[in-house]
């Protein structure tokens, strides 16, 4: 399975980035997480160069389209997304790649609960198969672990590593039902 991971966070010290970062450490030889890198490189959406987009953009797009699922993890700014991360779902809009597209969401904070809900909404409109099963609250926020320290908290990796095992069976199931035609 090959899931393209986003960070919708820009700062160098992220709690997002780091999570991810770790959980690449976690994930088994059969799961595949790529990192998106060109968030800071989308310029601010703009509907009128959606005919013709700038190559950040079709590298997005590209990136989405050839991963399995899509991995978010993004903090919660006064009750809401990030701009980046609005920013970079803007510009997939205008196009079907988060159509049927498995999505896991991961919250790094237990009380982000507006940009969770805003960010689960956005990816509904847009038609994405959220993973409820994989797309869990991992209590970083406060626990001063960096990414080591994630990786070796043992109640932290154990639900990360239980994430990707029901993404795994869970994208199993939805490609199983998408080849049937159901």
């Amino acid at each position: 399975m090959n899931i393209l991971a986003i960070c919708g966070s820009l700062r160098a010290a992220s709690l997002n980035a780091m999570l991810i970062r770790a959980l690449c450490k976690l994930a088994s030889d059969d799961i595949r997480i790529n990192t998106y890198a060109g968030m800071a490189a989308l310029p601010l959406f703009n509907p009128d160069l959606d005919l013709t987009p700038p190559a950040s953009v079709v590298e997005l797009k590209t990136q989405i389209r050839a991963s399995d699922v899509v991995l978010i993890a993004s903090p919660e700014y006064a009750h809401g997304i990030t701009g980046v991360m609005k920013n970079a779902l803007d510009w997939t809009v205008s196009s079907d790649v988060f159509v049927n597209k498995p999505v896991i969401v991961l919250n790094t904070s237990p009380r982000a609960t507006h940009a969770d809900a805003a960010l689960r909404e956005i990816l509904s409109v847009m038609s994405a198969h959220i993973m409820e099963g994989a797309s869990i609250k991992v209590p970083v926020v406060g626990a001063g672990l960096d990414e080591d320290g994630i990786v070796s908290d043992q109640i932290i990796a154990t639900s990360l590593r239980i994430a990707l095992i029901a993404a795994r069976a869970e994208w199993k199931l939805y490609q199983n039902r998408l080849d049937s035609g159901h």
